[in-house]
């Protein structure tokens, strides 16, 4: 979803920005949003609602009434009320969706009412695009200014007002910060007013975006507008390795896609009996190693055979239990073990003409390796000394003359004939 800059022209080539909805001036693919509304009309007598949704730079939102009855839509270039001068922004949704996402923010629409004063013309357009040119270069000057004032500080983002009168500088500070000297080198080498505002760890992340682990998009900067807390206990529940660099996201925090399925796991664990309560039977007290909530396995080991784990089922191990509860015990584990048979074995079927799957595990033997090792075999052994050697070959060759001069007795002889 991109805005009216970023669609494509004639020739298929993207306008605007030309990065193809994934806007790197004023970031089209943060926290859109679908009307689903939009092809359906109002009942007769109803107007439609007068208050519309802006977006700024990285998903900054706000919500400001339609007093002039302007015929707004979703993408339109808007100037609106600022506390000194006016803004520009970009509207990303009107009608009666805005009305339930006010109701769902509890925005305060009798006294915080922000006004559109009209639709951005080009010298509005060209003044904001200005401003936000001179926003790289001055985030690099103003991290060095707060380097070598040895301030404690990051500064994460500036963001211009659309009239180019104030710039708001996002910092993120683990401490309390004194930059009363920082803002007057500021207004001293940038000439413009400056406004201070401390973000968390989580907001950096969703304003400046990135690529998390999963290949996509951060979540925080593309559709998560309320960040809740997230606790190591969420990765216990879901049976996750405790490591801090594979939990943590670009933020540096524990991942909020943690609290996703959580909900779910903790209503499968309902029927899971504790992992701390122990298991009492003849042979001795087993304690839980391991769980399988996918499967409903669980894995108990004797104390003092910790190396012998036996499986059983969550049905299995809340029987023990209430026998337990009854100041009985069970014969052993094993009882129960033999009745769980896992085939670990798992065989395939060559159903549509694949080769087997296990033809890379033979090595491959190579035929002509074999035919050189017979020839090795089959050669004469070498003569030790000289002398034999010659002896031999001198023979032989005086076999063969032999047997040229030997007269062949079939052959008729033809002086007795002529005789």
């Amino acid at each position: 979803m991109a805005c009216q800059s970023c669609a494509t022209g004639k020739d298929g080539q993207p306008k605007g920005c030309k990065n193809n909805g994934t806007c790197g001036t004023d970031s089209c693919n943060k926290l859109t949003v679908f009307d689903w509304l939009a092809n359906m009309s109002l009942p007769n007598g109803e107007e439609p609602f007068d208050w519309v949704e802006v977006r700024f730079k990285n998903g900054r939102k706000h919500y400001y009434k339609n007093t002039e009855n302007l015929t707004l839509s979703i993408g339109d270039i808007v100037a609106t009320q600022a506390q000194s001068g006016h803004d520009i922004g970009m509207v990303t949704l009107t009608g009666e969706l805005v009305r339930v996402q006010i109701k769902r923010k509890k925005v305060d629409t009798k006294n915080d009412v922000l006004k559109i004063y009209r639709k951005a013309s080009q010298k509005d357009i060209d003044i904001w695009s200005e401003a936000r040119d001179r926003e790289e270069p001055m985030k690099v000057k103003a991290r060095q200014f707060a380097i070598d004032l040895n301030l404690k500080m990051k500064i994460s983002d500036i963001e211009f007002q659309g009239d180019a009168s104030k710039a708001t500088f996002y910092y993120t500070a683990e401490e309390r910060v004194d930059f009363r000297e920082l803002i007057k080198v500021y207004a001293k080498e940038f000439r413009i007013r400056i406004e201070m505002k401390q973000v968390g760890f989580r907001q950096e992340a969703s304003r400046l975006g990135g690529i998390g682990s999963c290949g996509r998009e951060l979540c925080c900067s593309t559709w998560l507008t309320d960040f809740r807390s997230v606790s190591t206990s969420a990765a216990r529940y879901q049976q996750l390795s405790l490591n801090p660099l594979k939990l943590a996201g670009q933020c540096g925090k524990l991942k909020c896609c943690l609290n996703y399925e959580l909900d779910a796991y903790l209503d499968a664990l309902k029927s899971f009996p504790k992992t701390d309560t122990k298991l009492y039977t003849e042979k001795g007290t087993a304690v839980c190693q391991k769980t399988d909530i996918f499967k409903g396995h669980m894995w108990y080991a004797y104390e003092g055979e910790w190396m012998n784990w036996h499986l059983i089922t969550i049905e299995q191990a809340n029987e023990i239990i209430e026998i337990n509860k009854q100041k009985k015990k069970v014969a052993s584990l094993e009882e129960y073990a033999a009745d769980l048979t896992v085939d670990t074995k798992t065989e395939f079927e060559n159903v549509v003409g694949q080769d087997s799957l296990t033809r890379f595990d033979k090595p491959k033997h190579n035929k002509k390796r074999k035919t050189n090792k017979n020839r090795k075999r089959n050669k004469p052994k070498k003569v030790e000394a000289n002398s034999n050697t010659n002896t031999n070959s001198n023979s032989n060759n005086q076999k063969r003359r032999n047997k040229k001069r030997r007269p062949n007795k079939n052959k008729p002889n033809n002086n007795n004939e002529n005789k």
